[in-house]
């Protein structure tokens, strides 16, 4: 499993227990893949997300900064973008399989939202436990619904991109896929006032050409290490036994909260994430 020493040094960290130390900071308490129309993905997720190359292990990133307690809720009024995107290298734009195994961290990743069902009961529960999560955000399904959008930032959660109609990117042309992701990042950037600095291909199915481009635009890659197939709505039991049987210090942790019915996962998050934060689990999400 890949991770990038260059972007984990950006990532902030959210405790669990109330004011915790980690690496050297203070930390607050912490703690399905489909098209925007369909119950199953365009590209069924295998167990790790699949790439042209299989890049080679790297040493763990340095120490994070603490990531703040989730905000009040969100402002209803558009906002304009602040800053233009930061193009990467091709090394920067290796995709990030998991984080530094020596702390028992976990990065908690929701796909395929918002949605006006499921993604409120999410935020909710991820307040609940003071928990700071990535949404990778469909742009079909961003642009429908961009109070959602706006509260997703507000609540102090990290917005990423996740294609503007969830493709199997590997079948695009190029202008199609600079298409899908350059027309999301802009519809995310002026929705927050940010450009999204992460990108997810939608099943883990990245190509060649995705990379230059996420890189172009200011995205780094963020695949996944525990794939619970909440999509598949395997059952609440057998989503919490799989993350729960797979997770470890440093795992990034894949749930959907859109594309279809998601009461599975939001009941298995419901289960999973007192257990996780009881074990001495601390959540971190990437610099949005």
């Amino acid at each position: 499993m890949l991770l990038v020493a260059a972007g984990m040094s950006l990532l902030g960290v959210a405790g669990c227990r109330g004011s915790q130390d980690v690496d050297g900071g203070s930390a607050t308490q912490g703690a399905e893949a489909a098209g925007a129309a369909s119950d199953g993905p365009a590209a069924a997720p295998a167990s790790a997300p699949s790439v042209p190359s299989s890049p080679s292990a790297s040493s763990a990133p340095p120490s994070v900064a603490p990531s703040p307690t989730p905000s009040a809720p969100a402002p209803t009024a558009s906002v304009s973008p602040v800053a233009a995107p930061r193009k990467l290298s091709a090394a920067e734009s290796k995709p990030v399989y998991e984080l530094d195994a020596e702390r028992k961290v976990v990065a908690l990743t929701i796909d395929d939202g918002p949605d006006p069902r499921h993604t409120p009961t999410v935020l909710a529960l991820l307040e609940q436990y003071r928990i700071r999560a990535t949404f990778f955000l469909i742009g079909e399904n961003a642009v429908q619904y961009p109070d959602l959008v706006r509260e997703i930032a507000a609540r102090g959660h990290h917005i990423a991109n996740h294609t503007w109609t969830h493709p199997d990117l590997r079948s695009l042309s190029d202008a199609k896929i600079k298409d899908e992701l350059e027309r999301t990042s802009d519809l995310l950037n002026k929705a927050t006032g940010k450009p999204p600095t992460w990108f997810r291909a939608p099943g883990g199915d990245w190509s060649t050409e995705s990379f230059k481009i996420a890189a172009d635009l200011g995205m780094r890659n963020m695949a996944w290490s525990v794939d619970p197939r909440d999509w598949a709505r395997p059952g609440t039991a057998v989503i919490t036994d799989r993350i729960l049987k797979d997770v470890r210090p440093g795992a990034i942790v894949l749930n959907h909260d859109g594309g279809g019915d998601r009461s599975q996962t939001v009941a298995a998050l419901k289960t999973y994430l007192p257990v996780l934060i009881d074990s001495g689990y601390y959540f971190t999400a990437p610099p949005g």
